[in-house]
């Protein structure tokens, strides 16, 4: 049978690459290179996660996208029929741009179920991440039909918030069943 897969999407220079570093440093099968300079991703990388699910790390759009970036990633998504969820990547610095809406708008036209992370908090001062956010969220309820209504807040230096998304990605893909409180 075809694995689960879950993808991570964004902008070119979110952290997707630190972020998925964090997210599976205890798996050795996934060996993502960060690179220092933005847009390095240029082709759709899948990693098995031991025999759970696949992640597949999508190339960033924008700034430095590679230029068969719409053709790659809208096929991908139209046709991929075991893509159980996609983590769409938003710079908790400078919050949503205008090209997070394009993205945004191809997952809510294919009717793609997603989420949204905000990367490098702790690069944030505390007003501008409760703004960022608030704003974000507003975004979420009110004009989005596919995205997860919970925020993920990450930091892949300090490693904060990875865990809570770890245990998400666990959960979407059947490998954490919720536990009922008795």
């Amino acid at each position: 049978p075809l694995l689960l897969q879950v993808c991570f999407i964004g902008r070119s220079n979110v952290g997707k690459s630190s972020l998925i570093r964090a997210l599976f440093s205890l798996s050795p099968e996934v060996e993502v290179r960060v690179s220092k300079t933005p847009g390095h991703t240029k082709k759709m990388n899948f990693f098995k996660v031991g025999k759970y699910f696949t992640l597949v790390d999508m190339p960033g759009y924008g700034y430095r996208a590679p230029q068969d970036f719409v053709e790659m990633v809208e096929a991908y998504l139209q046709e991929r029929r075991n893509l159980k969820r996609t983590f769409l990547l938003v710079d908790g610095v400078v919050g949503l741009q205008k090209t997070d809406y394009i993205g945004i708008e191809m997952l809510e036209e294919f009717g793609i179920p997603y989420v949204m992370v905000l990367t490098k908090i702790d690069r944030a001062s505390k007003g501008l991440l409760l703004k960022n956010v608030l704003e974000i969220q507003e975004f979420v309820n009110e004009k989005t039909q596919g995205c997860f209504p919970q925020l993920f807040l990450v930091s892949s230096l300090e490693f904060s918030g990875v865990h809570l998304l770890r245990c998400f990605i666990a959960h979407v893909t059947g490998n954490l069943p919720v536990v009922e409180e008795s």
